[in-house]
């Protein structure tokens, strides 16, 4: 009888902490199966293996082997997986772990949690997640299908299919990881190619709920202001970083010069688009000029779309930063965005996804400038960012690096990764305390 009264111990865990688990299980996975013999040709140390499973379930791209070279098909396949695994796993997950927070949390709460992800509603649950898998093989099968017609000239029917499965996956899920051991510098006068595969990163990386809203709502005055405010910013922002490394990079013979005119334009898309997350690259990143890492650098920190396959702080996040200040400077008491209010909550989250983000990145190049003193800062710095913000670009020194940077670069990746959805989930559960304490006067500036 006594039995009956006992309770049932049970582990709670918060959603970010149940993700952490999750992914931390799929990474160990992820490593025991590129380890096996069948996964590789030659010797795979478990700490190649280990950062190649790391980079591909934080969709991220860095590697530290030619993964073309150093993995059979079947570790091929397995990339792809642990790509479409860290993908899609995130999406779906992040869309429960903010809905799961509506029954414990009241309405004002509820709408905070709503706005920290961009929830549509509870009814919505099974209908989102569905379209979150059905939007990603959509994509990708379009993908697969050009890729493979455009690869067919240079390859038989089962290679230029492997390939473009492989790189419709490692595009759209914004991975990175590439086949070839110069990436996509090979076919960088193959519009086909790089135009299919930037359109696949540029729409994974615009967040599946915008692309929902677009399919339902057919027209721009109908979209959602989150819609229309994430699809504005990421058309400026992509067109002004054509324009800078069009013009940067335009008479540098190691990357543009020597293309034509339309080869120029094409990459310079390629690369103005790239940096929301993707980690691809058709010109040598090491040979552009310090301005342009620059500029790079600065697209990776910004990133893609929220509940997006995309890293970064997220489009929507920069774009409040900064119009938030524009409000301050301009003494408005209101921050307005499509004839609609912003709340001062919503800045406040804003600001603190930058402030953590800038702290993790600042940490990571600290990190490395000890480990590494004999790597030049910018490379150093630029592999941080890309890491941090899950990309996947870099300046070639990935392969150099020793173990213990190594294992820098995989904790970037992975706090990268979960930084956003942890803190969202923090955020929308707030403990306001009903003690208040007097102003205090601080000198700003």
């Amino acid at each position: 009888m006594k039995l009956h009264n006992k309770k049932r111990q049970t582990i709670n865990l918060s959603p970010p902490s149940i993700l952490a688990l999750g992914f931390f299980s799929l990474i160990i996975i992820g490593t025991f199966l590129l380890k096996l013999p069948i996964a590789h040709h030659g010797h795979l140390s478990w700490m190649n293996a280990l950062f190649t499973s790391t980079s591909a379930v934080t969709i991220t791209g860095l590697s530290v082997v030619n993964v073309g070279e150093a993995y059979t098909t079947f570790g091929k396949v397995i990339i792809m997986l642990l790509l479409q695994c860290g993908g899609l796993g995130f999406m779906t997950f992040a869309i429960l772990a903010v809905m799961s927070l509506a029954p414990k949390i009241g309405l004002k709460q509820q709408i905070m949690a709503q706005q920290s992800i961009g929830e549509t509603s509870l009814s919505n649950v099974t209908a989102t997640i569905k379209g979150v898998l059905l939007y990603s093989l959509f994509f990708e099968g379009i993908g697969t299908i050009i890729l493979t017609i455009a690869w067919m000239e240079e390859y038989n029917f089962a290679k230029a299919f492997f390939y473009a499965a492989f790189y419709s996956v490692s595009a759209f899920n914004n991975g990175g990881f590439s086949l070839f051991p110069n990436s996509l510098m090979s076919f960088a006068d193959q519009y086909v190619i790089t135009f299919t595969i930037s359109m696949l990163y540029i729409i994974g990386g615009v967040g599946f709920l915008v692309l929902m809203d677009i399919k339902r709502k057919k027209s721009w005055r109908k979209l959602s202001t989150n819609s229309k405010l994430i699809l504005s910013t990421l058309t400026g922002l992509n067109l002004l970083a054509f324009f800078i490394i069009w013009a940067l990079e335009a008479n540098n013979p190691h990357t543009l010069a020597a293309m034509s005119l339309g080869d120029q334009a094409v990459n310079a898309w390629f690369h103005a688009t790239v940096p929301r997350s993707s980690g691809f690259n058709s010109i040598p990143l090491e040979e552009m000029s310090n301005a342009s890492a620059l500029v790079t650098m600065m697209l990776m920190f910004i990133g893609g779309g929220s509940l997006s396959t995309a890293g970064g702080i997220k489009v929507g996040t920069f774009i409040i930063v900064v119009l938030s200040v524009i409000t301050f400077l301009r003494r408005q008491d209101e921050l307005r965005i499509f004839n609609h209010s912003v709340s001062k909550v919503t800045s406040f989250k804003a600001l603190a996804v930058v402030f953590i983000t800038v702290m993790l990145i600042f940490s990571g190049v600290l990190s490395l400038l000890i480990l590494e003193p004999k790597q030049d800062f910018l490379d150093l710095a630029f592999e941080a960012v890309s890491a941090a913000c899950t990309v996947g670009l870099s300046r070639g020194i990935t392969g150099e690096l020793q173990p213990a940077s190594l294992c820098v670069l995989m904790l970037l990746m992975f706090a990268g990764r979960l930084g956003p959805l942890t803190l969202a989930y923090l955020i929308a559960t707030p403990k306001k305390s009903r003690l208040k304490h007097p102003p205090a006067d601080i000198q700003i500036g």
